[in-house]
């Protein structure tokens, strides 16, 4: 039975989901959700998902939904040679946690504070904290990039996949500025990757296209 991961293509995590499932060479199922209809407030994905998000998860009789749980759960799971993904070592895989979570708790949650503004309350333009906040995260982001090549360490991680996947969707709100230089050398080396081009790049422009609408 294939893994199905239901998803929406302008979605940043199910983006980051889907650039994993190519990383590690998953053959996987791909089920669009209908977020204009409200399909993931339908009973049936209530019953999966009660947080009605995406992506969502379903591998035999096992369901999972949150993009970092997802990721992390492939990788533990699927990753065999790619386990560098997501270190077994404490130290190093707790760095990468922690990635996750500012991806989590600050990258996103700025990203979605902006669609509930502007799309969904229809209020046009950003506020002067939701500048900052967007601001500020680039600036944090760069900061994690001086030490090392990639977000986590020096090897391409987790982290790195859920972090482009909404810090490139940032940009289409607040383009990040020329003196964020170590963030814009990671998403252009990030942006040469086949897994980059074929997994987030269609649905970034969707997201942009969209969002520009409303801004």
């Amino acid at each position: 039975m294939s893994i199905i991961i239901h998803k929406t293509a302008v979605s940043p995590p199910a983006r980051a989901t889907l650039m994993l499932t190519k990383i590690l060479g998953l053959n996987v199922e791909t089920r669009e959700v209908q977020l204009p209809t409200r399909e993931q407030f339908k009973p049936a994905y209530l019953m999966k998902n009660p947080m009605h998000t995406v992506p969502l998860l379903e591998d035999g009789g096992f369901v999972l939904a949150d993009s970092h749980a997802i990721m992390t759960y492939l990788t533990s799971k699927y990753g065999g040679t790619k386990q560098e993904l997501y270190p077994k070592d404490v130290a190093a895989r707790a760095i990468v946690d922690q990635r996750l979570y500012f991806d989590a708790s600050i990258l996103f949650p700025h990203l979605r504070s902006v669609i509930n503004k502007v799309v969904k309350s229809r209020a046009p333009g950003l506020t002067t904290e939701q500048i900052a906040d967007i601001e500020e995260s680039y600036y944090i982001a760069d900061k994690y990039l001086e030490a090392t090549r990639y977000v986590a360490g020096d090897v391409l991680s987790l982290a790195d996949i859920s972090c482009v996947a909404t810090i490139s969707s940032l940009n289409s709100i607040i383009e990040i500025d020329e003196k964020y230089v170590k963030l814009r050398e990671w998403w252009a080396l990030l942006q040469k990757e086949d897994w980059y081009q074929k997994e987030n790049e269609p649905g970034l422009r969707l997201f942009d296209g969209f969002i520009k609408k409303f801004l």
